[in-house]
Order: structure tokens, then C-alpha cells, then sequence
């Protein structure tokens, strides 16, 4: 495992002491019981992390849901950050990332039969959903809430990037960690995402004797595939979706993100191309009509006849509505999709852990009487 490079802000290490005193008071006051957990009668599986930033939550959510969808009626549960809109709101068709958030948009997007809801108030939104019928639901996935104490959740899977193990990370604002690592105790389940694809079995356990995880907690890795480029517009653009082989070594691509870590998307698309010029946005970035202005002049600054631009799939939930985008760059445009691998041979381990939860907790009982019709 090559050496780690985070960088920690030491002189920032007294703040980080008021911070995490402050948060290891509040955790304290849930673990005495003066601040109160609610349980569900329905499985609830959290997906999250300790650190701010991107470890992988939203395709992570949308592995589970791949996984559980077709056995499941499944509901996802998000806060809908950015979104500009409050309270409970359950998805339609007519819903965007404006009145959602762009990654509660992206899942429904890509799954139209769940159900997909945003809440502040993660205790309310469970209440709501498990209030729906025709027909109920079975299970629901909160997207990034390991810190939403106040839901007890059946399931906590934490998720920590392999480029930045929180084992190795400080308190804020010396690091990126929102709680002390030792945090990681709430979780039934650890996952180091972000794995090279050619990583090497010692550092498989370079990294479990580093994470330290207790005898309760199953440990598992998971890297991110990509898939066929897909046009965005492909009315527009007259394209049907390209495989990433496809680029030419010549090609110019801008690459526009707006997203926590662009990092892993760079270091993959210059196996098939140097000519890539990164247009690097904040997290969430909502883009403004000035925001497409700089786009098209990136855009037109590229060289030669073979040019592209090439963004995320939550980044696209931004610009597919948005009425700023040039009409000529649109033709241009392709999203680049992301899928979760478990490595080690231990997806149907980590499958089978999952779906066994779901079945042992479920509160319809006709769940036990379909599941055989839906083996796979």
C-alpha cells in the first residue's frame, strides 16, 4: 500500500479537541439514554460515513437497491442536500433535482419503481413512508445518516475511501473525520471503498490491522466500475453510448464534475486519453448561467475535431434541466456511470448478509412465502 498522503492541519488540533469533545458529549448522551434512539418496525439500513466528503454513498445506496429491488418493495431515504424545497417530500414524476437534490434525483432517475423521499428529519421521513400502502414498504435505505443518531437503525454500514482511511484521518477541522474514529463501533458492517483495481492482497491486510474493527464487524472492499459513456441528450446529439475503450489517444475530453473527489475519475479516464482538461466544481455545485458561459469557452478551447465533455451521473441531473446549457455543447455532452464491485470474492457473502437482514426483519410475513420466486 502505497504511503499515505492526507494531509492534517496539526495546528488546528486544539480546535479538534473542542470539536470532538463536543461530539463525543452529545454521542454520550444517546448511549445514556437522555437522548433517545427510535427503532422502526421495519428493516433500516444506513449507509454512511465518519468523514465529510465522497467515500461513495450514492453508488454504494444504489448497489443495495439492485440488490434488493426486485425481492423487496424498497424506499430510500435521504435529507435531499441543496434541494430547494423543506420538509417531507416524496418523489414524483415530476420532481428534479431542484425540489429533491441531485443525488435523491439520480437514484429515482435510475429507479423509478422505489420509492424515493427526502426529510430533514430522517425519524419523520421513516414515519411517513412506513405509513404509505398500495402497496407498504419493506424496506428503507437512509442515505448518509450514521451520524442521525436519533434513528436506530437495524444495519449501519460505514463506508471509508481507501485513499483516506478514517484510522488515519483527524477531527475537523485539523482533518475531515465529523466524530473520533472509534465511532466506527455503531457499524455492523465496514466497507474501504475506492480500491484500486490492482491492489494487492497485503494490502487487504495492511489495512484490516490498521482499521482495527472489532470481532462483530465484517470488513469488506469495493472498487468502482465504469461504464459505457451515454449521451445525455441523445435526441440532440443523434449518439447512441460509447465504451471508454472507444476513446482515441487523441481525443480531448473536459471533463466537468462537481463532485467531493474528481480524482478516480481522472486517473481512469487517462488510461485512454491524456488530453483531459479537468473543470472542477464544489460538491453540490449549482451551476449558474456563468457557470455555462466558462463551460462553453473550456469547451471551445480544446483542440482538434475529436472533443467531448464528459461528467457524473449526479452532475448531469444538473445540467439536463438547465436552461443556461448551450444547444451546441449538448451534442457533446456524456455521462460516465459508476457501479460498485466487492472484491475478494466476497460479494455474495456481503449479498447474502444483506438480504438475510431484510428477510429476518421484514414486518410482512408474505415476504418468506415470495422470496423462493425470486432467487437468483
Amino acid at each position: 500500500m502505497e504511503e499515505s498522503s492526507i494531509k492534517i492541519h496539526k495546528w488546528l488540533y486544539p480546535v479538534s479537541f473542542l470539536y470532538g469533545t463536543g461530539v463525543a458529549f452529545r454521542n454520550k448522551l444517546f448511549d445514556w439514554g437522555y437522548l433517545r434512539s427510535k427503532s422502526f418496525d421495519v428493516p433500516v439500513i444506513c449507509i454512511g460515513n465518519i468523514a465529510v466528503g465522497g467515500t461513495g454513498k450514492t453508488p454504494h445506496t444504489e448497489y443495495l437497491i439492485k440488490l434488493l429491488h426486485r425481492k423487496f418493495r424498497v424506499a430510500v431515504l435521504s435529507r435531499g442536500y441543496k434541494r430547494h424545497t423543506k420538509g417531507y417530500v416524496l418523489s414524483t414524476h415530476e420532481s428534479n433535482a431542484r425540489s429533491i437534490g441531485d443525488e435523491p434525483y439520480q437514484i429515482k432517475s435510475k429507479f423509478p419503481d422505489i420509492r424515493m423521499a427526502v426529510d430533514e428529519d430522517r425519524c419523520h421521513g421513516i414515519e411517513q413512508l412506513c405509513a404509505l400502502d398500495n402497496p407498504p414498504v419493506e424496506v428503507i435505505l437512509l442515505d448518509d445518516a450514521y451520524q442521525h443518531r436519533y434513528v436506530k437503525a437495524g444495519l449501519n454500514i460505514l463506508l471509508t475511501d481507501y485513499h483516506r482511511l478514517f484510522c488515519d484521518d483527524a477531527l475537523l477541522p485539523a482533518g475531515l473525520l465529523r466524530e473520533p474514529a472509534h465511532g466506527k463501533s455503531r457499524a455492523q458492517i465496514v466497507i474501504v471503498t475506492k480500491c484500486p483495481p490492482d491492489i494487492k492482497p497485503i494490502d487487504f491486510n495492511i489495512i484490516t490491522k490498521s482499521l482495527n474493527l472489532f470481532p462483530y464487524q465484517m470488513l469488506f472492499f469495493s472498487s468502482f466500475r465504469y461504464g459505457n459513456l451515454q449521451p445525455i441528450f441523445p435526441d440532440i446529439a443523434g449518439k447512441t453510448e460509447r465504451r471508454l475503450c472507444s476513446l482515441l489517444p487523441d481525443e480531448q475530453v473536459l471533463l466537468l464534475t462537481g463532485i467531493a473527489s474528481p480524482d478516480t475519475i481522472v486517473q481512469e479516464l487517462e488510461r485512454y486519453t491524456p488530453h483531459i482538461d479537468l473543470l472542477s466544481f464544489d460538491d453540490h455545485h449549482n451551476f449558474s448561467a456563468r457557470d455555462m458561459q466558462l463551460i462553453k469557452e473550456r469547451f471551445n478551447k480544446l483542440k482538434g475535431e475529436q472533443r467531448l465533455i464528459i461528467t457524473t451521473e449526479k452532475d448531469a441531473t444538473r445540467l439536463v434541466h438547465h436552461p443556461a446549457l448551450d444547444k451546441e455543447l449538448k451534442k457533446h455532452i456524456y455521462v460516465l456511470p459508476i457501479e460498485v464491485e466487492i472484491l475478494q470474492n466476497q460479494q455474495d457473502i456481503f449479498n447474502q448478509h444483506i438480504i438475510r437482514y431484510v428477510r429476518e426483519n421484514t414486518r410482512n410475513s408474505s415476504i418468506s412465502e415470495r422470496k423462493d420466486a425470486y432467487k437468483t
